[in-house]
């Protein structure tokens, strides 16, 4: 905490140019208002650190509390701060978001999750204590952030940021899906023959070393021969470019952690717990589907999880092979050095990723036995 207090106090919170093309001027939190509502803030940032010295339950709950105060504090200063930044004569002015600002909310974020492990709250508690920031921020974007960038190119863009989002989504939800049906046939056939788990695993290692960008581009010249050759693959849209090739090296990648956490749920089962079924005459089928599986299954969705992320950031990548998705703002961005075009095709791959790893962790802590009811 005393390093958000030194970013803050010292680098550069907001910056505010005419437009678009203009470079932007940074402004500091002590240059802002004449810096008394930034020296406000630090209260509750030098708060935490003075609470969170010792363990203490209830010291460590006020610290929360302060936490959770402060990121809700943050956009509601912004909106302060662009309404003194901001003057009525520049129509097409935007304020971009400093280091400053990203590195205390990165930095408050931390100290959240450090807090709510170190008072044992449960998955969905921890999100709760992220409503009063949600809450802050609809409401400055609602009311008092007009001119923040990352508004105003979302804004420029809405209708592609919409087909974008539900192209990432769909190339996500179809590599995962698949990849569960084809991991677990391997891991069945993997259980019954050794040979097929020591090759299997093999190649799905090698898969893992290969660069992304070097297996899409191994993929664009045999599916692009396929395109041009049988007719029904080139109707509905295989060729080098394009979904086709991005869905197939999400597949790829998404085999390996997919098949491990299968293989592993099913070959841990505690051999008395199967031994007992079988003496109360359940037959193979009878003990693999009501109970080998349900006890497997919280392992399994941890292999879901880790797919369905590590998914969600590899699509991004897709974009440059014209598969769409959000990556395509990033790229775009880096080619005009417009960073909030950049955040606004990453800041969502990001939320994305923490919504998902979210929900799927907690439905896996509550299938473990004794998780929650």
């Amino acid at each position: 905490m005393l390093s958000a207090v030194a970013a803050w106090l010292t680098l550069d919170a907001v910056s505010v140019a005419p437009n678009r093309i203009v470079s932007g001027s940074g402004y500091s939190a002590l240059e802002v208002m004449n810096g008394w509502p930034a020296l406000l803030l630090v209260l509750p940032m030098v708060a935490v650190v003075v609470l969170a010295w010792r363990s203490d339950p209830k010291r460590l709950q006020l610290s929360l509390g302060a936490v959770v105060a402060l990121l809700t504090l943050l956009p509601l200063w912004l909106s302060a701060a662009t309404a003194v930044l901001v003057e009525s004569d520049m129509p097409r002015a935007r304020v971009g978001i400093g280091s400053a600002l990203w590195l205390l909310l990165f930095l408050l974020l931390l100290m959240l999750l450090e807090l709510r492990a170190r008072l044992r709250l449960s998955r969905p508690k921890g999100w709760l204590l992220l409503v009063p920031m949600g809450a802050g921020w609809w409401l400055a974007l609602a009311l008092w952030l007009e001119p923040l960038a990352l508004l105003r190119e979302y804004q420029a863009r809405s209708d592609q940021f919409i087909s974008a989002l539900a192209m990432h989504l769909v190339l996500v939800g179809a590599a995962v899906a698949a990849s569960l049906v084809l991991a677990s046939l391997l891991a069945l056939a993997m259980r019954r023959h050794a040979g097929v788990r020591r090759i299997g695993f093999g190649v799905l290692n090698f898969l893992q070393t290969i660069p992304s960008l070097a297996l899409f581009g191994l993929l664009l010249a045999p599916l692009a021969w396929l395109g041009s050759r049988i007719d029904w693959l080139s109707a509905i849209g295989v060729s080098g470019i394009g979904w086709a090739p991005a869905f197939l090296a999400l597949l790829g990648y998404s085999l390996l952690p997919m098949v491990r956490n299968i293989h592993v749920a099913l070959e841990e089962v505690d051999p008395a717990v199967i031994e007992s079924a079988r003496g109360m005459g359940m037959n193979r089928r009878q003990v693999f589907l009501q109970v080998r599986l349900p006890l497997a299954l919280p392992v399994v969705l941890e292999g879901i999880r880790i797919t369905t992320v590590q998914a969600i950031g590899l699509t991004a990548v897709a974009a440059l092979i014209g598969a769409g998705g959000l990556g395509t703002f990033i790229f775009q961005g880096l080619g005009q050095a417009a960073m909030d075009m950049v955040l606004l095709g990453a800041l969502p791959i990001i939320g994305l990723a923490l919504v998902a790893d979210a929900l799927i962790g907690s439905l896996s802590e509550r299938l473990r036995p004794g998780g929650a009811a």
